[in-house]
């Protein structure tokens, strides 16, 4: 009898640890997010449930690094060759605020838009680069962040539709 009161501790023990972890990852994903230290480059809004900053989320650039860092090599319809970007991915990055929509809608520094549907970030590893060869992205040379398409790596990310959708010097992001 002693072994199976044991073993009933240790369930119920393991039982409440579960519980304890559960909990804590549930609001996780309902915390504000940290505050910005360094200069914003990046504001989010719209149907999001994480923010730092009134109904928005402010990224500076130490906390998108602070993301799941990806690494894609491709061609882009606007480079002679091939490089290596490295970034968050999309659909990362939108996990991490708690969006929740259809599509974003993409802004960049040269007011280009472009409105993007959130399925394209379930079916390619779409980044939001922020490093190319090694190196930040400046803004006259597509930065600082970029909605790339790993081009190379389907055919069907070189049609018109899918270019227009690959936003770079992205300031905003709003999800629909």
């Amino acid at each position: 009898m002693g072994a199976l009161v044991v073993k009933a501790l240790w369930i119920g023990v393991m039982v409440v640890l579960f519980s304890i972890f559960q909990l804590g990852l549930a609001g996780e994903g309902s915390d504000m997010l940290a505050q910005p230290r360094g200069p914003v480059i990046l504001k989010m809004g719209g149907a999001i449930t994480r923010t730092n900053v009134g109904d928005e989320a402010h990224f500076d650039r130490a906390m998108l690094e602070a993301l799941p860092q990806h690494e894609v090599r491709t061609g882009t319809p606007w480079t002679d060759h091939p490089h290596d970007y490295r970034g968050p991915l999309m659909r990362e990055l939108l996990a991490h605020v708690g969006a929740q929509g259809e599509y974003v809608h993409v802004v960049a520094l040269n007011s280009y838009e472009a409105e993007i549907p959130i399925e394209d970030f379930v079916e390619y590893d779409v980044l939001l680069a922020m490093d190319r060869d090694g190196e930040a992205m400046p803004i006259r040379e597509y930065g600082p962040l970029w909605v790339l398409y790993p081009f190379d790596h389907d055919e069907a990310l070189l049609s018109e539709k899918m270019r227009f959708r690959a936003v770079w010097q992205v300031m905003r992001i709003d999800v629909h």
